[in-house]
């Protein structure tokens, strides 16, 4: 059974106009997942994830922050502006939270039996968010809190996080290479924002980077899941795996030049929930991150998702 958790607070988040982070990517995605392609989807909506969830991972003056801007913006309507790509509105906040009580909520639905898998619709994305600083597009990092909530709610040991993103995860690294109870995998476009994420970063042992140069292909992109990255997640054996689920590396994206189709995402769906059930009992929970084709976003969400139905 493979769950799907959003909320509509994930719709109001309004970055700008001409944002490429727009609310219209969510709304693709859910058109997408009303097909019948995704006929099993069992819905839920999404929690806020509340203040001691996310201080597992980000230190208290940058909840701080992002609770003292939700709170002006409240008061006068305006934007605050974090950097010159992350920007925040009325409904901001609020969109950030359900999106990373989302993935704490799958966590709790895997690890309790309810489901084996479950797929997280929500928007702002978080991989870029650091412990200390909101950047990147992202406020929260929804994916290090579902890991964190993994680790201290359910006393699990090893928890994987994989990150097919065309940009680096460097918050959820940074997240990672403090904790040595969890494995973290990247494929990414380099040279591109953030700058982060060269083959050399291994942080306490338990990182693994793969970057790639644009233009790669399928091919390439196949090579370094089937040939380093998907190696060590099995050497790892996780007892779950959360995916930090980009598609802003198809070739239809503006933001990237990686060019792949949406069969690749297929592909790494499938070789994902063979892994979980091999290694975490069927355990995997994926939330979306990047992607801005509206296009390849309908199109790569129902294929990466079909494979995790059966």
């Amino acid at each position: 059974m493979l769950r799907l958790y959003t909320h509509a607070a994930c719709l109001r988040h309004q970055p700008g106009p001409g944002h490429p982070e727009s609310p219209a990517r969510l709304e693709a995605v859910l058109r997408a997942l009303d097909d019948a392609r995704c006929a099993g989807l069992e819905r839920h909506a999404a929690p806020a994830a509340t203040p001691a969830q996310l201080r597992r991972v980000h230190d208290a003056a940058h909840i701080e922050r992002m609770l003292a801007a939700g709170a002006a913006i409240a008061r006068d309507g305006r934007q605050v502006a974090i950097d010159a790509d992350t920007v925040l509105g009325p409904g901001s906040l609020d969109a950030a939270l359900h999106a990373a009580g989302a993935v704490v909520a799958a966590v709790d639905a895997v690890l309790g039996g309810a489901c084996r898998r479950a797929f997280c619709a929500v928007r702002p994305p978080g991989h870029h968010a650091t412990p200390t600083q909101a950047m990147g597009f992202c406020l929260f990092n929804s994916v290090a809190v579902g890991a964190a909530h993994a680790l201290a709610a359910h006393g699990l040991a090893r928890v994987a996080i994989v990150d097919f993103d065309v940009h680096h995860g460097n918050g959820s690294q940074d997240y990672a290479a403090g904790e040595p109870r969890v494995l973290y995998l990247s494929s990414h476009q380099s040279p591109l924002y953030p700058g982060t994420g060269a083959a050399g970063e291994h942080g306490i042992g338990n990182v693994l980077n793969a970057p790639l140069p644009p233009g790669s292909g399928s091919a390439a992109f196949r090579a370094v899941w089937d040939e380093r990255l998907l190696p060590r997640l099995a050497a790892f054996r996780p007892q779950l795996i959360l995916a930090s689920a980009g598609f802003d590396a198809h070739r239809l994206d503006p933001l990237a030049d990686l060019d792949l189709v949406s069969d690749d995402y297929a592909w790494l769906g499938a070789r994902l929930t063979q892994l979980a059930d091999t290694h975490s009992a069927g355990r995997l929970v994926s939330a979306l991150e990047g992607g801005y084709s509206l296009s390849a976003l309908a199109d790569a969400v129902p294929a990466y998702l079909q494979p995790q139905l059966a």
